[in-house]
């Protein structure tokens, strides 16, 4: 007979108690980083794979944009 167990818990998680502003924050920051890491890892790379490099930035660049809006709406400075 096959033991059935539980989903075990995700090595990450977010808090339940943190308000929107605080998400948004944390997740600019963090396509920030990814940002950077695109970003430099597109400069040591050439032909193909610094384009590719390059589209991803520009795909977390565009995601950073999103999020930022939607941080001002939330809590405009």
């Amino acid at each position: 007979m096959k033991k059935i167990t539980p989903n075990p818990p995700s090595l990450f998680s977010v808090t339940p108690e943190a308000d929107v502003e605080t998400l948004l924050v944390n997740a600019s920051e963090t396509l920030s980083s990814a940002q950077e890491m695109a970003s430099t890892l597109a400069f040591d790379l050439e032909g193909p794979q610094r384009s590719l490099a390059l589209a991803i930035y520009q795909v977390v660049e565009l995601g950073g944009l999103l999020v930022d809006r939607a941080l001002e709406q939330v809590a405009p400075v």
